[in-house]
């Protein structure tokens, strides 16, 4: 009975210093990231078998485990990331927003500033104080472009230089818990207990890598963690780890994109959609989500802004008379600003070159005006017999026409033209040029000689001096030719068009189409044109090779007006008005905004993405502390209830032993009667 006694004591005091002993470890780990409470699993002793029954053998401590919550855990992980990857996109947009919303440093008081030194040169064209400091708000205006552009290039290259650094870090973690699985598979198979502490490190770094990208975890039949991205790409495997690597992009070598290195060594390029999650998710989203379209919103006002001022500054004439039609060398600057040419390549090197050239859909004078900049790249090819094709390669949109010519009108309004035949069955890869709004600059000629600003028009016109009717004619608006080529202007002498009582009268073979109040139209090639259509109306507007008159009130047979060069045009501000008009025309989103509303809806679209993500991020930062607050009510250390286990033990113990004297003293008896 005493040494039964003893055993049990023994039992007693064994099981309450292992409570102890795990309640002393929760106490000292009560502040460690990552710590889950640990626990005693006691059991009782098999009982002996006596003549009175079953009694009873002591307490046996089967295990020492965790209080843990799998599901818990993994919510906690899964919010983490979510998280942190609001938190970076959220700084990194917040940047942007800065950046182009600064009532100074933003492009809007720059625009604005340069159409009031536009409005201010248009009142005074011949004054040289006002070219020049038109001049001045104009290269601000480029400055401004060239900020913006140069901070976002800036930007985009931190990000690549950010993305690198992650991938670094999740490899870090992801080898970590390599070994760690290694060391738990280890521990488990050489006592067959769970090895608690080493449980919760490799619970702890899918933690801390959860805060880097979004993985989930599968636990294999050996106690692994089994890490994976994406949509079930390896990272982790047992012990063995599939390393990311940082690597540039195959359609864009400026672009650091994510690639998987498998156990052969191969890399497996990534799409960023599959990258979720943390902050390399928030990264990569950050920069295909947010980043490219404000470039490429900055670059397709820049666009919008040089293909059309350049184009109804290619009208104008400047203050010595030189214009468009001028001889080749005279010194006319059609281009106001100035970008770079598409890259053409041809897929044949024997393939006749093809130049392809920037231009603004519509005509000035019409007033329908606008450029669809995409920034996208093109292929241009034309098969044998067939059409002309252009393919655009950001949504595969194809535009056609039987000749080159029809295929031009059908790309005016991406900004492009084709300016040569192509080889037949070759294609030629066309990529417009790239970071528009960084290069942007004022023409070269301009910025030395403002003589060279082309606000005067062309042309002017003179009513007959034996004129009795009522008729006026305008002066005349510079624009295109039905082909699409820019006007032309008559001779010295002029061009005289005259009114016989039905029709007015002109030299034939001239590019001519008369316009009347009903909308028809009616062509004057052979070199007259009646007064009124078969429907009684009369022409209201006539354009001869490309400029544009403008016509009112009812000739006399007799009456006439010439259509002259401006030879005089010192005082003259027509273009410029019509330049200054440009301000308020919707030339950019293929005609649906002005230069100011499209820039207003890039810092209004790059503000609301902003806010979204503070919110969802306080939302997320919310969910996050109600889950590891439930996960801390299973898994975390209360010191309240660990003092109360610490003298549940400590008098357990002490029974124990207390026992234990009392059966000592009973052996003792026993022995002395022996003797």
């Amino acid at each position: 009975m005493s040494t039964g006694m003893l055993s049990i004591g023994i039992t007693g005091i064994h099981a309450a210093q292992l409570g102890l002993q795990v309640t002393q470890h929760n106490i000292a780990n009560a502040n460690t990231t990552g710590y889950n409470r640990q626990y005693i699993q006691q059991s009782a002793g098999i009982p002996m078998q006596t003549g009175a029954g079953y009694v009873g053998s002591g307490a046996n401590v089967d295990s020492v485990r965790r209080a843990y919550d799998q599901y818990l855990t993994q919510q906690t992980f899964a919010v983490q990331s979510q998280v942190s990857e609001s938190d970076t996109l959220t700084a990194k947009l917040t940047q942007i927003d800065n950046l182009l919303a600064d009532p100074s440093a933003g492009l809007a008081p720059a625009i604005q500033d340069f159409f009031t030194g536009l409005q201010e040169l248009t009142a005074n064209p011949s004054l040289t104080s006002a070219r020049q400091s038109f001049l001045s708000s104009a290269e601000v205006l480029t400055s401004r472009f060239n900020f913006l552009a140069d901070q976002m290039s800036d930007l985009y290259g931190s990000v690549n230089g950010e993305i690198a650094n992650e991938v670094q870090l999740v490899n870090l973690y992801a080898t970590q818990i390599g070994q760690v699985n290694e060391q738990i598979t280890k521990a488990q198979a050489a006592s067959g207990q769970p090895p608690n502490d080493l449980l919760d490190m490799r619970d702890q770094l899918v933690a801390e890598l959860n805060k880097h990208i979004k993985v989930s975890t599968v636990e294999d039949s050996v106690g692994n963690f089994n890490v994976f991205i994406g949509n079930g790409q390896q990272l982790v495997v047992g012990n063995q780890v599939n390393e990311l690597v940082p690597v540039n992009s195959s359609s864009d070598p400026e672009r650091v994109v994510v690639a998987l290195k498998g156990p052969s060594g191969t890399l497996q390029e990534l799409p960023e959609s599959l990258i979720q999650g943390g902050a390399l998710g928030g990264l990569l989203r950050f920069r295909s989500e947010s980043l490219d379209s404000a470039m490429g919103s900055l670059d397709a006002i820049a666009a919008s802004l040089v293909l059309t001022f350049n184009a109804q500054h290619a009208l104008g004439q400047d203050i010595d008379g030189l214009n468009a039609n001028s001889p080749a060398g005279s010194g006319f600057a059609a281009d106001f600003f100035t970008i770079a040419a598409p890259t053409v390549v041809a897929d044949s090197a024997t393939a006749d070159p093809v130049s392809v050239s920037l231009q603004a859909s519509g005509d000035p004078a019409s007033g329908n005006f606008a450029v669809n900049w995409t920034g996208s790249d093109y292929v241009l090819r034309h098969a044998a017999g067939g059409d002309y094709t252009l393919t655009r390669t950001s949504d595969g949109t194809v535009f056609s026409g039987t000749t080159l010519a029809e295929l031009n009108t059908a790309i005016a309004g991406d900004g492009l033209r084709i300016d040569d035949e192509p080889t037949v069955d070759v294609n030629y890869q066309i990529r417009p040029p790239q970071d528009i709004a960084l290069n942007l600059k004022v023409n070269s000629d301009i910025a030395a000689d403002t003589a060279r600003i082309a606000i005067a028009a062309p042309s002017i016109t003179t009513l007959g001096s034996n004129n009795s009717g009522s008729l006026t004619v305008s002066q005349g608006i510079a624009g295109f030719k039905s082909d699409g080529s820019r006007y032309s202007l008559p001779g010295a002498a002029g061009v005289t068009f005259a009114y016989n009582g039905t029709a007015l009268t002109f030299p034939a073979g001239a590019d001519v189409t008369a316009h009347y109040a009903d909308g028809t139209t009616a062509d004057g090639a052979s070199g007259t044109v009646n007064w009124q259509n078969a429907g009684g109306s009369k022409i209201e507007r006539i354009s001869y090779n490309g400029i544009t008159l403008d016509l009112s009130g009812n000739p006399v047979n007799g009456d006439s007006f010439k259509l002259l060069p401006n030879v005089n045009g010192v005082a003259d501000n027509r273009n410029g008005v019509r330049l200054a008009a440009l301000q308020t025309q919707n030339t950019t989103d293929g005609g649906k905004s002005t230069y100011q509303t499209s820039y207003a809806s890039l810092v209004s679209k790059v503000g609301s993405e902003t806010r979204q993500a503070k919110v969802t991020g306080e939302a997320q930062t919310a969910l996050l502390e109600q889950s590891e607050a439930a996960r801390s009510a299973v898994s975390g250390v209360n010191l309240d209830e660990e003092a109360a286990n610490l003298i549940k033990y400590q008098q357990a113990y002490q029974a124990s032993a207390k026992a234990l004297q009392i059966s000592t003293s009973l052996f003792d008896t026993l022995l002395g009667i022996m003797n």
